[in-house]
């Protein structure tokens, strides 16, 4: 992965300074490649409590491709931060099946 791929990782969230995250090193921990940050944008240690707040607002907007009788469809799946894992465990178990197309967040407005 290079670093322009790492950049476009933070490029869509404004409180994540896209030099800081180019700058840490690129690491690979099972099966996954990942930058480590910090820092805030100004400079600040991360609040364990703020973020623990901003993730209960966060949810995602997920696309997943699935082809019925010969048609192709999108489904667009509302899924709250608290309930992605739950989701994406139900691909795993067939709950749910198709190919992930897109996964979008929605980010609140007070992150920092």
């Amino acid at each position: 992965m290079s670093d322009k791929n790492v950049i476009s990782l933070f490029a869509n969230n404004k409180k994540i300074s896209v030099n800081d995250a180019a700058s840490e090193k690129m690491k690979f921990y099972a099966g996954f490649n990942y930058v480590k940050l910090r820092k805030d944008t100004n400079g600040n240690k991360f609040n364990k409590d703020n973020l623990l707040n901003y993730a209960q607002k966060c949810h995602y907007m997920v696309t997943v491709m699935r082809e019925i009788d010969d048609e192709t469809l999108l489904y667009r799946y509302d899924v709250s931060n608290a309930d992605l894992f739950k989701f994406m465990k139900s691909f795993e178990e067939n709950t749910l099946n198709g190919v992930i197309i897109e996964i979008e967040k929605y980010f609140p407005e007070d992150l920092a």
